[in-house]
């Protein structure tokens, strides 16, 4: 033990070691919250990251309904007509890159739809025959056929997508918006997510492509099942009672408010899993009763073909996302597809089978869903989004079935309600469909088109992060103004 060198009396220390080291990184950590709570305080979020907010101007939408076509739809197979495929079958495209997809030493000549395409509606839009009810909505639809993007696999293409970037850590639009509007609802999350439910499983990515990322937790995607049990773990015992468990909630959110003064950088994982508790509890009445199709009509019912054994799963999740949008969610996200390549829209082989059995299942309930809310006037508030993470090739993927591979030069969305000016094409592939050729328009573009249209800024909607502002959008992104309404 050291010595005072005026006394030679042994020096005691006022802390142990380990006491002292904890004190010290105890320090530097609430330096570290410090940070953390004034960012969240310069944001506005930082009580409450689910309370409403204005939007920066008057949005004529209030929600977004995304159905993510997830593994890639071919463009040149649902809304973008190409004769010149049929006039041209197995030609090569001069200059043709093999390494454009996922199979370089399967690439062919250029392959013709196996599908009929016929003209539709006041507009005239064509549309594959595999969309026999979705052709007769067209007039509600922009659609976007000059979209492309940077990536030609899957995970990273559906972050762009979802996120705005290929890699992970990234909020994902759903968390941006309700981090710029809040919820209407706080008896239900703000932002739900619903993936396919046929046993396929989850996109890839996984729960990445709904992640709040840096943004406050309570912001991320609620995965709800629509299959089983609806939300895992939300009922209470039943030998508990609701006062009871009330305490108990009480104890746990003084014991973790506690906690949370000292816990440094893990301040907002805290926070979140706090605000979870207190939602889950608040869901317990709201979520099943929003959950439950039994007070819907037969007629309701039949539109959406809710007992179809085709397209019945589908359906009811699109179903599911009217009534939730109805009761003030503000973000909805429905996945049709699922992780493996023909678990989804990735029609590497069987091109044919592969795309007539997804749309199938998907064009009846897409096409209720629309008429349904035109119906409750819940469309001029509510924006429709369909596309999935890219297109695919108009050359052939060779094999006993031909399919197509991935491709990022150019594929097709369509929005519909929530201002969009029903009945327009914007953008257009060349005579293959295999490149954006006019009105060229990127993932950016959508996103700033979507924010836009809710009353948000894509370059104001920003949080402050690592030392720097970001937003959806990143330094790009250009609002389609020609499709507004």
């Amino acid at each position: 033990m050291p010595r005072d060198p005026l006394s030679a009396a042994p020096i005691r220390a006022a802390l142990p070691r380990r006491l002292a080291l904890s004190a010290c990184g105890g320090g530097l950590g609430m330096l570290g919250l410090a940070g953390l709570l004034a960012d969240d305080a310069r944001a506005g979020v930082a009580d409450d990251p689910l309370a409403p907010r204005p939007p920066h101007f008057a949005g004529r939408a209030k929600r977004v309904i995304w159905l993510f076509i997830n593994g890639g739809p071919s463009q040149v197979d649902t809304f973008d007509h190409k004769p010149e495929l049929a006039r041209r079958a197995g030609e090569p495209i001069a200059g043709f890159d093999p390494t454009t997809g996922f199979f370089a030493g399967s690439v062919g000549g250029l392959l013709p739809s196996p599908f009929a395409f016929r003209q539709h509606g006041q507009s005239g839009a064509w549309v594959s025959e595999i969309f026999p009810h979705l052709a007769g909505q067209v007039d509600r639809m922009a659609f976007l056929k000059g979209c492309w993007t940077d990536s030609n696999n899957h995970a990273p293409a559906l972050l762009r997508m979802n996120t705005g970037y290929t890699r992970v850590g990234f909020p994902c639009a759903g968390s941006w918006v309700t981090y710029g509007l809040g919820s209407e609802n706080r008896d239900l999350p703000g932002f739900v997510v619903m993936v396919d439910t046929k046993g396929r499983g989850m996109p890839k990515g996984y729960a990445q492509n709904w992640s709040a990322g840096f943004l406050p937790g309570a912001l991320q995607g609620t995965s709800i099942d629509t299959a089983g049990t609806p939300i895992a773990n939300l009922a209470r015992r039943a030998d508990m009672s609701d006062p009871e468990q009330r305490s108990l909630f009480d104890l746990a959110a003084r014991l973790n408010g506690r906690h949370r003064a000292a816990a440094g950088a893990e301040a907002d994982a805290l926070e979140a899993r706090i605000e979870s508790y207190e939602l889950a509890y608040r869901m317990q009445m709201a979520a099943p009763e929003g959950l439950d199709l039994a007070a819907e009509s037969r007629e309701t019912l039949d539109l959406y073909g809710v007992d179809d054994p085709t397209c019945g799963h589908f359906a009811r999740q699109c179903l599911i996302a009217r009534r939730l949008v109805e009761r003030g969610v503000r973000f909805v996200q429905v996945y049709s597809g699922g992780e493996e390549n023909q678990k989804s829209w990735d029609g590497h082989a069987d091109i044919r089978g592969n795309h007539a059995g997804f749309a199938a299942e998907t064009d009846r309930p897409i096409a209720a869903l629309l008429e349904d809310l035109h119906r409750r006037g819940l469309l001029d508030e509510t924006l429709v989004v369909w596309g999935g993470e890219f297109g695919r090739l108009p050359v052939a993927q060779k094999g006993d079935q031909p399919g197509r591979d991935h491709n990022p030069h150019a594929f097709t969305m369509w929005l519909a309600g929530g201002g969009v000016k029903g009945g327009v094409t914007h953008g257009a592939t060349d005579e293959f469909g295999f490149r954006a050729v006019e009105q060229r328009t990127s993932v950016n573009d959508v996103h700033a088109t979507i924010l836009h249209l809710l009353g948000l800024d894509h370059t104001r909607l920003t949080f402050r992060t690592s030392g720097r502002d970001f937003r959806l959008t990143d330094v790009s992104g250009e609002v389609l103004r020609p499709i507004l309404a």
